[in-house]
């Protein structure tokens, strides 16, 4: 029996959903058999584009403004990211003294989550000793998005798919705005990093012959997602850090990145570090830098709540474009469509799109299905809140937020009973611990700020416009174009962090050492002067703050 959780039918329990939404979820039951037997179709073209003109948070042009310094001057983006790459450095680059070099090394890998960790591995591969290379995280090793992904990773592996069939899906979901040459690479390379995650053990799902469970992902024309679970993302940065800790390659935690340096024709030639504990700064010497930063969640673009850990912060893209690189499709945010409505304690944080892939059905308050359960995601999630908030058909939670539900009770009466706790071990977990159980009673849901779908540019072997500047993961931009893929992100992350990290080994097995300077700081700053920039803004953020104005007029400072 277990134990643990809150029943509905126990007397003594309290029901987390009010009255209500528990008479919402009456009319749910009641249609469901329906919904079983038949769905909604998928929309047209036409549908599609009605539906991102006019709900998708991407184009509300109130959330976009365009720069007005640097390479992207003129390009709209988010307003909460024009504040940040439009800022000063956080800081004064007369202060710092670059003579005195605390590390030197062939490659310096900013990011110690899933693309960082994999471009230290391949360099390795490619022959640079584990001490010439230094991963510099923010946070502690492993802390990323990548740790905290679902659902899976897509790979054309099967007989009847190929990698040409992914790349149509990649570029048709990313509304053909992406960088060729790099959905290219994203399918050609799938299979054999699937066959590298073999090699290393991560424990993919599989059936009784051993062959690999797969599903369908939204936009996908093929079942090719293969996962752990739910604890996807957890499976693979455990076994790649297990690795990259077995090679005993050094690792500065709570140390981030705050500037890149370079040299004076521009080439990036280190970087400089800032000991979260000590509050000191670190200068690193290094022939190859590669950026793995992650993305932007934790800005909240549009106030959205986000499935982001706590150091996404978009501090890759601040120090690289002040450096001079080039951003893309940076206008494009990924919302995912469902992320938790309710409970209140877990608003914002992922409900995997394995769950709508195992068969559960968005529906609205009155039980009834709205939208094809597997959408590319932006066009599911401008459904959603249409839905809500367009025909007013959402469920209202207690604290005001709206909502549809996601019939995950569907998933054991289509697949048998088990199937749900098996193949969704977190997401079982996360509800009952609040009452909740998703065998029995669906999920509230509504998009939330997921993915960063651009970012800097690079080509197929992971280079940036900066001479010794590679990157790879969500901090680089061209794979997706306009609209991540389900099961696209720890695949981008896997391919351009090993591709980032052989070109980084490579370069730094040519060249000699730079010089350390802080220049092309010192010329953003005066471009943001004749922008008229307010000269109190500084980037990069490390960290989000959340004590609100009321906690910080009463806050005192010790030190």
């Amino acid at each position: 029996m277990r134990t643990g959780k809150l029943k509905r039918n126990d007397p003594e329990s309290k029901d987390p959903y009010t009255e209500s939404m528990r008479e919402s979820i009456r009319k749910v039951e009641e249609t469901r058999e329906e919904r079983i037997e038949s769905e909604v179709p998928m929309m047209n073209a036409d549908e599609r584009d009605e539906v991102l003109n006019k709900y998708h948070p991407d184009y509300k042009e109130s959330g976009m403004r365009p720069l007005r310094a640097g390479p992207n001057s003129g390009d709209e983006m988010p307003l909460e990211l024009a504040e940040l790459l439009e800022a000063y450095p956080a800081v004064d680059p007369s202060s710092v003294d670059l003579t005195k070099v605390d590390h030197e090394v062939d490659v310096l890998v900013i990011g110690g989550g899933g693309a960082g960790t994999v471009s230290a591995l391949w360099a390795v591969k490619q022959g640079i000793d584990p001490e010439d290379i230094l991963i510099a995280t923010k946070l502690r090793h492993g802390d990323a998005n990548s740790m905290m992904a679902q659902g899976g990773i897509q790979a054309a592996d099967r007989e009847k798919d190929s990698p040409a069939a992914h790349f149509l899906d990649i570029v048709g979901g990313g509304h053909y705005a992406n960088k060729t040459e790099l959905a290219k690479a994203l399918a050609k390379d799938a299979p054999g990093i699937l066959q590298w995650h073999e090699d290393l053990g991560v424990m993919y799902d599989k059936n009784e012959d051993g062959s690999m469970k797969a599903l369908h992902g939204g936009g996908t024309s093929r079942k090719r997602l293969h996962s752990a679970k739910d604890y996807t993302g957890m499976e693979l940065m455990r076994t790649i850090r297990d690795k990259a800790r077995n090679l005993e390659i050094p690792v500065e935690e709570f140390s981030p990145a705050i500037e890149l340096l370079t040299d004076s024709e521009g080439t990036v030639t280190g970087a400089l570090l800032y000991n979260m504990e000590t509050e000191q700064y670190y200068v690193v010497r290094a022939k190859s830098v590669v950026m793995a930063t992650g993305g932007f969640g934790r800005l909240h673009i549009q106030d959205f709540p986000t499935t982001n850990h706590y150091g996404a912060t978009a501090d890759g893209l601040v120090m690289a474009y002040r450096a001079g690189a080039n951003l893309r499709d940076m206008d494009s945010v990924q919302y995912h469509p469902t992320g938790a409505a309710f409970p209140e304690q877990i608003v914002g944080l992922l409900v995997t799109e394995k769950v709508r892939g195992s068969g559960a059905i968005p529906v609205n308050r009155e039980g009834e299905a709205f939208v094809y359960n597997l959408e590319p995601r932006d066009v599911e999630a401008g459904a959603l809140i249409r839905e809500c908030y367009g025909r007013n058909n959402g469920v209202e939670t207690p604290t005001g937020m709206k909502g549809v539900w996601l019939d995950t009770p569907m998933i054991d009466m289509m697949h048998g009973k088990g199937t749900f706790e098996d193949n969704l071990a977190y997401i079982y977990r996360l509800y009952t611990r609040f009452g909740i159980d998703p065998t029995e009673d669906p999920l509230l849901v509504f998009p939330t700020l997921h993915y960063q779908n651009g970012g800097i540019e690079i080509n197929k072997e992971g280079k940036t416009a900066l001479e010794g500047l590679f990157a790879g993961g969500e901090v680089e931009g061209g794979v997706h174009g306009k609209n991540r893929l389900m099961g696209n992100s720890l695949l981008d992350y896997n391919v351009f962090g090993k591709r980032a990290g052989i070109s980084a080994a490579k370069r730094a097995k040519e060249v000699g050492w730079g010089e350390l300077s802080l220049k092309h700081a010192e010329k953003y700053s005066d471009q943001l002067d004749d922008a008229g920039v307010d000269e109190d803004r500084r980037s990069p953020m490390l960290v989000p703050e959340y004590r609100g104005e009321e906690t910080l007029s009463r806050s005192i400072d010790l030190l």
